[in-house]
């Protein structure tokens, strides 16, 4: 009878660890070659000025005023939410690639998604000294691509 009862305990743990290894796999969004044209990713503004405009210009503007407060008086909530919000940006960028220099711009937006990312996980940990290296690489990667891709205009402060 323990025999039994090993073996199903075996089992049970077996089945549960694949479980939470399909589980913890991230989710792919993207659409999948043959899938339907409504489960393609296409761009609902595709203008690039109107984008960042609407997009990440507010997400911006309320970090930069966050950013700006003295460090015990940063609102991490605040914080969070504008950096995951950019994050995400990052991806919403990789469906939005112009025709010239589409491998630097794919660049760009993975260092967005990478900076949001580790703006956003300094964040949640309340480190200040992390929050504010990652806003500094963010401001420093978008300015670098609006010197390539925009000329030079739009460049922001931190």
């Amino acid at each position: 009878m323990s025999r039994t009862i090993l073996t199903s305990l075996v089992a049970l743990a077996v089945l549960a660890t694949g479980g939470l290894l399909v589980f913890s796999q991230p989710a792919q969004v993207s659409a999948q070659e043959g899938s339907s044209p409504s489960m393609q990713q296409v761009p609902v503004e595709s203008d690039m000025h109107e984008f960042m405009e609407y997009i990440n210009q507010p997400s911006f503007k309320r970090l930069k005023k966050e950013m700006a407060k003295a460090d015990d008086g940063l609102k991490w909530g605040a914080i969070k939410s504008e950096a995951l919000t950019l994050a995400e940006v990052g991806n919403l960028l990789m469906i939005r690639k112009p025709s010239n220099d589409a491998d630097d711009w794919a660049q760009h937006a993975v260092t967005v998604r990478e900076n949001g990312r580790k703006l956003y996980v300094s964040a949640k940990a309340k480190q200040v000294d992390g929050v504010r290296a990652s806003y500094r690489e963010m401001i420093k990667n978008c300015n670098q691509c609006h010197e390539q891709f925009a000329g030079g205009e739009h460049i922001l402060t931190p």
